[in-house]
């Protein structure tokens, strides 16, 4: 019940458009009966040769309910559909506006590809919601009351026995047919969303797929997938058949009740022979409002399955929340300094950083060096507000990192990292992600400090050359010189670079780093490497192993150190001959 009231509260904004559908659906069935019911009237008028212009009203009335009736099915499917489409649009932007504060930390256990299915898929299925559960049963209602003011006007028991069928067909058949699916909606969302889930890993995926030769195994996996899927929308399909017949069967049965009841009336000369047919035919097309309601209880279920997993991930609280507004200000400076920290992933896990210290003045440089897993980048996460940290502390210009609101925090770092990711979008957009309302001057200066304006005025289309997915239409270099670019333009005062030149070979890589030293110009920055080549131009070299800082100190001052630096640096010196 809460999340029906939730899906419901969501159309309040748009309830004047949803209620005009509602009465323009309850005019489009009055409309039919009354086309209907006068074409029966009419043709029973006609039967006894009375003059023409007796029949003129009848004929008139035909005419009027034959048009009205096509004229507001259109504004009832109009009127419905947009308020509809409007109201998954605010869900979509309700949702994406609730998944961003919980990324990364509360979506690492989510597939991207489940992720998609429910912002995409998910929402989709909302529109049954709007139109195949709320709206019919009103319009049902209000030609229920219609239809019963209508009979007992010629004999109550009309009225008791149309009601009868009426709620039989109404709510009888839709029980039956929740009962027969057992559940098949909620099962169809979930299945639905596995298929999605696996087949976009496996395109994101199909490179090394096929290197490793798991197509088959993949096909194999989706095919499986899709049977299941297969079989609940045959179930599901059995299902809506049995209803329609069943509605259908109720349908003719309450308009032969009706004549079974009319004819001693009409016997007895209580009732106009020429009535007959027309409450007959009246009662039979009032059926219309009843078709819909058969399969509504399984759009319901199909409906709700899917909120409640939309529900599931937007209430999850974000790891990292602002505690109070703040003003905007910019800090005093930009010197950072890192006091005692410490910090794990989850409560049980071990320390990821355990008693970390980092003073980085502003205009600083600072390397952070050591072995996978020494906790490198989680101290660029921390620095982000990714996630927040359990003891010590982060200050800024003076001001704890807590201050901070995570936006303006992050307006003043700009990161390049080991996997830049580009839009499947044009250069120049990918480039105004970091500044939307820069200039075309400034977008051509910052990629020309990144060494590939040149780069990018040979090709056919210029800045407007669409990248691809993920960028792949260009190599490793180029991507990480338009991550440069995008600092640049973004200007930011305090700059990361976590592997940046990682997975380059070495000439490209060196080649990098020639461009990084210009980006760092008047920046405090921070470097996350396992490339220890160029570190001399470091200010200090923190040495992480463990979560700790085991050497601190200029690159000459821990070379001549026995510690891990030397070690690490011995290992890359001997590498340096197998990557020539």
């Amino acid at each position: 019940m809460r999340t029906f009231l939730r899906l419901s509260g969501l159309i309040l904004p748009y309830w004047p458009s949803m209620l005009l559908a509602v009465m323009l659906g309850f005019l489009t069935v009055a409309s039919n009966i009354g086309l209907m019911g006068l074409s029966a009237y009419l043709i029973a008028s006609a039967a006894l040769h009375p003059p023409v212009l007796d029949l003129m009203t009848a004929i008139v009335g035909v005419r009027f309910f034959g048009i009205c009736r096509a004229v507001l099915r259109y504004l009832e499917r109009y009127v419905s559909h947009d308020a509809t489409f409007r109201v998954l649009g605010q869900i979509r932007v309700w949702f994406f506006a609730g998944l961003e504060p919980l990324a990364p930390a509360r979506l690492l256990n989510y597939r991207s590809g489940d992720l998609l299915s429910r912002i995409v898929a998910d929402v989709e299925t909302l529109k049954n919601f709007y139109l195949r559960v709320l709206a019919p049963p009103l319009v049902a209602l209000l030609v229920l009351l219609l239809m019963v003011f209508f009979l007992v006007r010629y004999e109550v028991k009309l009225g008791i026995l149309f009601m009868l069928f009426f709620l039989g067909a109404g709510i009888g058949v839709p029980l039956l047919v929740k009962g027969a699916g057992r559940n098949a909606g909620r099962r169809l969302v979930e299945v639905k969303s596995r298929l999605n889930a696996h087949l976009v890993d496996g395109i994101q995926g199909m490179t090394e797929i096929i290197a490793f030769g798991q197509v088959k195994t993949l096909c194999g996996q989706a095919g499986g997938l899709s049977q299941e899927l297969l079989a609940l929308q045959r179930r599901v399909a059995g299902i809506s058949g049995l209803s329609s017949a069943l509605t259908g069967l109720l349908m003719n049965l309450a308009m032969w009740s009706v004549l079974v009841l009319t004819i001693p009336l009409v016997a007895a000369g209580k009732l106009k022979g020429i009535d007959l047919a027309m409450l007959a035919l009246a009662v039979l097309s009032s059926f219309e409002a009843i078709l819909p309601l058969a399969v509504s209880l399984h759009y319901l279920d199909e409906s709700l399955a899917a909120a409640r997993r939309l529900f599931h991930i937007i209430e999850a609280k974000p790891a990292v929340l602002d505690s109070a507004p703040t003003s905007g200000e910019k800090p005093q400076n930009y010197d950072l300094q890192v006091k005692g920290l410490r910090f794990r992933y989850n409560g049980l896990g071990p320390w990821v950083l355990d008693g970390l210290d980092l003073r980085l003045p502003e205009g600083g440089r600072a390397a952070l060096v050591g072995p996978s897993g020494a906790g490198k980048s989680t101290l660029v996460h921390l620095l982000l507000r990714f996630w927040d940290y359990q003891e010590g502390s982060i200050c800024l210009g003076g001001r704890m990192l807590n201050d901070y609101t995570q936006e303006h925090l992050r307006s003043l770092v700009g990161v390049v990292s080991q996997r830049t990711h580009l839009f499947n979008a044009t250069i120049r957009e990918n480039l105004l992600l970091a500044k939307p309302e820069a200039s075309e001057e400034e977008l051509r200066q910052a990629a020309r400090r990144a060494r590939i304006h040149s780069f990018i005025q040979s090709l056919p289309q210029g800045y407007d050359t669409y990248v691809g997915e993920g960028g792949f239409k260009l190599s490793g270099g180029q991507r990480q010189r338009l991550a440069i670019a995008r600092v640049l333009l973004k200007n930011a005062p305090i700059l990361i670079l976590d592997e940046a030149a990682s997975g380059l070979d070495p000439l490209t890589g060196q080649a990098l780093m020639g461009e990084i030293d210009e980006l760092m110009e008047g920046r405090t920055t921070l470097i996350i490497t396992h490339n220890l080549r160029g570190l001399e131009r470091m200010d200090q070299i923190l040495v992480l192993d463990r979560g700790r800082v085991v050497q601190q100190g200029k690159e000459e001052m821990l070379l001549k150190q026995e510690g891990l630096y030397r070690q690490l640096w011995q290992i890359s010196q001997d590498a340096l001959p197998a990557s020539s």
